[in-house]
């Protein structure tokens, strides 16, 4: 498969990125820990804030980085940036709007592996880049869409039933695209969406029972 931009292009405009938004990185990396105290915490305004917090992350990767940066190099970047408006706008609708989306760790297989991919998304990916020698700024930080995509299924892992698992359609379309790039280019980090899919893939179809 020939791709519209090479390998040094992709980790440049990464660079360019991660210069052009310091340090809304840091904030982001807030939100994240958010998201996992209000998992953890299950306060009665979580069930609120935690669809609103993944919908301002998946907004952010769609706007700040795939229309505002990867639309320079690769044409179908508008394409990508609406795959992240319509995951923001699915846990919008379904967790903030209706409140049909519930979290809590229940200590099981399936919480397990939500904090397996959480942990992947927020230490391990920076960790495993950085040994590959794309360390900061040449790197994918978190709100740039793999690693966010990551955390993101980490998250869906903790949901309770009942929920509609269309909310997992575009992690799960991402996880694909992202698959795909870390083949081509190398980007041993971004392997990890594959599992990651696989497993969202069966939250989606088989929704864990509660004890």
């Amino acid at each position: 498969m020939t791709l519209p931009f090479t390998a040094p292009e992709f980790f440049r405009l990464f660079a360019r990125y991660n210069l052009a938004v310091w340090p809304a990185q840091i904030a982001l990396i807030g939100l994240a820990i958010a998201v996992l105290a209000l998992v953890f915490a299950r306060p009665l305004r979580s069930v609120r804030a935690i669809p609103a917090l993944l919908a301002l992350l998946w907004a952010w990767s769609g706007v700040a980085y795939h229309l505002a940066f990867f639309s320079e190099i690769n044409p179908a970047a508008p394409l990508f940036g609406a795959l992240f408006l319509a995951g923001a706008a699915a846990f919008a609708w379904e967790g903030v709007v209706r409140a049909r989306l519930r979290f809590e760790c229940t200590w099981n297989a399936r919480c397990a592996t939500g904090i397996a991919l959480v942990a992947y998304a927020l230490i391990v990916y920076p960790l495993l880049a950085s040994q590959q020698g794309r360390g900061y700024p040449a790197m994918a930080t978190f709100g740039l869409p793999c690693p966010t995509t990551l955390f993101t299924f980490g998250v869906l892992a903790f949901l309770r039933p009942p929920y509609r698992p269309y909310v997992f359609v575009a992690p799960l379309l991402w996880a694909a695209v992202g698959t795909l790039g870390a083949l081509l280019f190398g980007i041993h980090e971004d392997l990890g969406l594959a599992a990651a899919g696989l497993a969202g893939a069966l939250f989606a179809l088989y929704p864990a029972r509660r004890a």
